[in-house]
């Protein structure tokens, strides 16, 4: 059973900058493909980003991409969210999920979740 516990949400001004992390514990985080959704009030969870486990290969939704960075470090089983350019639509609370698969794009690919964190842009 993989825990995953995200960190790092907050209260920012538009074009502002925030760093997501996610600890990961009980399972063998590098063999885990790695990825951050989110959810606005009012609407479904969506994809945001995806790292796999190895190559370390990165997909983004169109939304964020040129503006967030997903990255890992497999020697701290920790995967990062570099949020820039925040605008307020990119408020909600942002989840950390962990997949057995190559990669995670849908929520049906997630086998694990975190709790969640907030993120609030004002404008």
């Amino acid at each position: 059973q993989v825990q995953l516990v995200e960190s790092g949400g907050g209260l920012v001004q538009a074009g502002g900058s925030l760093r997501l992390s996610c600890a990961a514990s009980g399972g063998t985080f590098s063999s885990y493909a790695m990825g951050w959704f989110r959810q606005a009030p009012g609407k479904e969870r969506e994809f945001v980003a995806t790292i796999t486990w190895s190559i370390r290969i990165t997909d983004y939704a169109d939304s964020v991409k040129g503006r967030f960075t997903i990255s890992r470090d497999n020697t701290k089983n920790v995967v990062y969210l570099q949020m820039n350019s925040l605008k307020p639509e990119d408020t909600a609370v942002y989840y950390c999920a962990a997949a057995s698969g190559f990669t995670i794009r849908k929520l049906t690919d997630v086998d694990y979740w975190g709790q969640g964190t907030q993120v609030t842009v004002s404008s």
